[in-house]
């Protein structure tokens, strides 16, 4: 009993705690999701333009969590959990969108952000099972997920000028 009300603490504290959570659904590779803490579970939004993708994440299914360090970004605690998704409208998808708009960034619409969650999007909880998975030895390091984001452009035409200078000085 002690044990599982230990895990059950650790597993609050971290993710409340962490900025992000790695989360595979059955059939998929672990994805980085941002994320709030409320009223005992971990709830996400996206599937919608502009938000991030909740691959295999349906309801009722089960999921696995890694919560990682903030300061670290090292592996605290994984764990499973059961997916439900929220009806919109409802009492409580109300009151995890009203966790979760707070904590999106560089929201395009903050003002109409809500009602386009509603329309185009699923709220998520990831209820804890009371499952707690120990951490594996490895490193369990895989290559990124194929994305049309990229951050390498050309290098400015007048850029090595600029930076020869500042080295002169």
């Amino acid at each position: 009993m002690t044990s599982e009300l230990l895990d059950q603490a650790l597993v609050e504290e971290a993710t409340k705690k962490s900025g992000l959570v790695w989360v595979a659904g059955p059939g998929s590779p672990a994805r980085a999701l941002w994320h709030v803490w409320h009223e005992g579970a971990a709830c996400v939004v996206g599937d919608g333009p502009g938000e991030q993708p909740l691959p295999s994440l349906a309801d009722g299914a089960t999921a696995e969590v890694t919560v990682r360090s903030k300061d670290k970004g090292g592996r605290l605690v994984a764990w499973t959990a059961r997916v439900v998704e929220l009806a919109a409208g409802s009492e409580a998808w109300q009151a995890a969108v009203d966790e979760l708009k707070g904590k999106r960034l560089n929201a395009p619409d903050a003002e109409t952000m809500p009602e386009r969650w509603a329309r185009e999007c699923r709220v998520l909880r990831l209820e804890p099972t009371g499952a707690t998975a120990p951490l594996p030895d490895g490193s369990l390091a895989e290559a990124p997920l194929p994305t049309p984001a990229t951050t390498r452009e050309p290098v400015p035409a007048g850029l090595p000028r600029l930076l020869w200078k500042r080295r002169k000085r």
